[in-house]
């Protein structure tokens, strides 16, 4: 199937390794040119350099923290003068620290509503006088299957992602008139580094092995596997093609079968 994806111009927020990463590449392997972004000035331009060598294809690795208020602005007109437009935005960010409700403070709340919530606001509202632009624009933003099904410990990502999911829908109805797509992707249990994090975060709760809480969380998906970044990378790309067009206010969970909920 062709996607038609070829010279599109998409930015792709955490992406210097895990699903933004190999979102991004895929997306280059499609033709598309793109800008990626993280913290990390180094780590960036080093995978944007990794893509270009693999695809061919323009990829721009630009530096900023999306949990910043003045990040997003500057993100999207380097992006926008890099790639000469923007027709795709995917929206992502690490995720906010794991523990139960008492272990955090005030600040610990706001840097992961920043995070975790209003990145998403800050780089829509950045991109749409860009996005207006194009014939095919496309937002897809990136939360995790906990907001179906809440994780013990991750009182923070199960309390805040959800506010993604509102504003994911909430503009699709009110900009599907001007023909920009909204979808959200929910990835569950994937091999990536934030997924090491968090083993070893139980791992020493629970003093056992790194090991044994992979096999134990591995159990609960009726798949019988964690995913691979590629995995989630297929659909997040079919999803903010042109093939997907009429795909528009859906929530993707992309996780095995995990989440247990019918709806």
């Amino acid at each position: 199937m062709d996607l038609g994806l070829k010279d599109k111009r998409a930015f792709v927020a955490g992406a210097s390794r895990g699903l933004g990463y190999a979102t991004a590449l895929t997306l280059a392997r499609e033709g598309c040119r793109v800008a990626i972004n993280s913290r990390d000035e180094g780590k960036v331009k080093a995978a944007a350099e990794k893509i270009v060598n693999e695809t061919g294809t323009q990829a721009y690795g630009l530096a900023g923290d999306v949990s910043d208020e003045s990040a997003a602005d500057m993100l999207m007109k380097s992006a926008v003068e890099s790639l000469g437009g923007l027709d795709i935005l995917i929206t992502n960010a690490g995720g906010p620290p794991a523990g139960p409700f008492e272990m955090f403070d005030e600040a610990t709340w706001q840097k992961a509503m920043d995070t975790s919530f209003m990145s998403h606001v800050r780089l829509i509202r950045a991109a749409l006088p860009h996005l207006r632009k194009s014939s095919t624009p496309s937002v897809l933003t990136i939360t995790s299957y906990t907001v179906k099904q809440p994780l013990p410990n991750l009182v923070l990502s199960n309390s805040i992602r959800l506010a993604t999911i509102g504003l994911t829908k909430s503009l699709a109805m009110e900009l599907g008139k001007e023909n920009i797509r909204f979808n959200s992707i929910l990835p569950g249990w994937t091999m990536t580094e934030r997924v090491e994090e968090l083993m070893a975060f139980r791992a020493r709760n629970n003093n056992t092995a790194v090991e044994e809480e992979f096999a134990k969380q591995t159990a609960e998906i009726p798949l019988g596997r964690m995913g691979q970044p590629q995995e989630f990378a297929n659909a997040a790309v079919f999803l903010v093609s042109p093939a997907a067009s009429f795909i528009h206010g859906v929530a993707l969970a992309v996780d095995g079968g995990i989440i247990k909920a019918t709806l």
